[in-house]
C-alpha cells in the first residue's frame, strides 16, 4: 500500500523504520510537527521522524495544522491508501480523515479502551497498573475511541519509568502496526468496536502534576516519580528551591515524618506517609544530577529541613 506516515518523536522511529524496510508497502511521505527549538542554543531542529525520513529520501510535510488547505491538497495528490500514525501530536479532523482509502490507523500505547489520551503510559505507571500494552485502531472524530484492529500486552516492571516502558512498547508495537497494515491490505483484518466498559482517560501530565508529595504513602511517591520520568520530570522543594528527583526505592524503614531526611553513609532516606523511600539521584537548581548521598554531604540537611516544606 501507499502510506503517509504521521509521527514526530523518537518513539515513532521503530514503526517508521519497519515500514520503510517492508517490501509490501511504500512510504510516499511523512507528516510531522514543524521544526522546534532544541538544545542550549534553542535553534530550530527537525523532529526525529523528519530527520529519518529525509535520510531515507522521503518527502516531509510539516503543516502547523493538518487542516491547512496546502496540506490537504498535497495529501490528495499523494493518494495514500492508508495513513499509519504513531505519536504525531496534533488533532486529525475531516476532510483529512477521509482522504486515505483505508483511513488513518493509530498505534496507541495502551489496551483500549483504557487510557485514551496523550499520556497512556504515564497514567498506567502512575495508577499502579500491572499490565499495559498497545493497540492499533482506526482514527475517527472521537478521542481514541475508534474500532480496534489488534492488541499486544506488556507487563509493567516494578522499576519501570514511563520512558523505559514507552521505549519497550515502541519496539513491540512496530510489528503490530506492520501486521495491521498487512491485514488491511489483503482484506483479512476488520476492526472491532471498543467495549463500552473500562474507559479511562490519560490527559497530558503537566509540571504541576509532577510535584512529589511526601505526605502520601511510599508506593504513591514511587509511582509518581517513575511516571514522570523523564517527562515532565518529578520534583519537590528543599529550602525553598525546586529539587529534581530521580527514581526512588521503597524501603521498610519507618520512623521518619513526611519529607524528613535521614542521611546515612551509603543512602539518603526521605519519610512519607508510610515507610521511607531511598533517594536516587537529585538535581539542585543550576547543577547536574548527582547521587543523593553526594548532594546531602554538601547540603547537610538539618533536623528541621523537609522535602516539600
Amino acid at each position: 500500500m501507499r502510506l503517509l506516515f504521521a509521527g514526530t518523536p523518537e518513539v515513532a522511529l521503530p514503526s517508521l523504520r519497519a515500514l520503510l524496510d517492508h517490501p509490501g508497502h511504500e512510504v510516499v511521505a511523512v507528516l510531522t510537527r514543524p521544526d522546534a527549538p532544541a538544545g542550549r542554543g534553542r535553534s530550530l531542529t527537525p523532529s526525529p521522524v523528519a530527520a529519518l525520513a529525509r535520510q531515507a529520501g522521503v518527502e516531509v510535510l510539516t503543516p502547523n495544522r493538518p487542516s491547512e488547505p496546502a496540506f490537504l491538497d498535497r495529501l490528495a495528490e499523494l493518494r495514500p491508501d492508508c495513513a499509519p500514525v504513531v505519536a504525531y501530536g496534533a488533532l486529525l479532523r475531516e476532510p483529512a480523515l477521509s482522504l486515505p482509502r483505508h483511513g488513518w490507523v493509530n498505534l496507541h500505547f495502551s489496551i483500549l479502551p483504557a487510557w485514551r489520551g496523550a499520556a497512556p503510559v504515564q497514567h498506567a505507571v502512575l495508577h499502579g497498573d500491572e499490565i499495559t500494552g498497545a493497540s492499533t485502531f482506526r482514527i475517527g472524530p472521537g478521542l481514541d475511541d475508534g474500532p480496534v484492529y489488534g492488541v499486544l500486552t506488556e507487563r509493567i516492571r516494578p522499576d519501570d519509568t514511563s520512558g523505559a516502558l514507552l521505549a519497550r512498547l515502541a519496539e513491540a508495537g512496530a510489528p503490530l502496526l506492520v501486521a495491521t497494515l498487512d491485514g488491511i491490505a489483503d482484506g483479512s483484518l476488520r476492526p472491532q468496536p471498543q467495549p463500552a466498559d473500562g474507559v479511562s482517560l490519560a490527559p497530558k501530565l503537566t509540571p504541576a502534576d509532577a510535584e512529589v508529595r511526601f505526605d502520601q504513602p511510599a508506593v504513591a511517591v514511587d509511582r509518581r516519580v517513575r511516571a514522570c520520568t523523564p517527562d515532565p520530570g518529578p520534583w519537590s522543594t528543599f529550602r525553598g528551591d525546586r529539587l529534581k528527583l530521580g527514581p526512588v526505592g521503597v524501603t521498610e524503614q519507618a520512623g521518619l515524618a513526611p519529607g524528613e531526611l535521614r542521611v546515612e553513609r551509603t543512602q539518603v532516606l526521605a519519610g512519607t506517609a508510610s515507610t521511607a523511600v531511598r533517594l536516587g539521584t537529585v538535581q539542585p537548581p543550576g547543577k547536574r544530577p548527582m547521587p543523593a548521598v553526594d548532594w546531602a554531604r554538601g547540603t547537610r540537611p538539618g533536623e528541621d529541613d523537609r522535602l516539600g516544606a
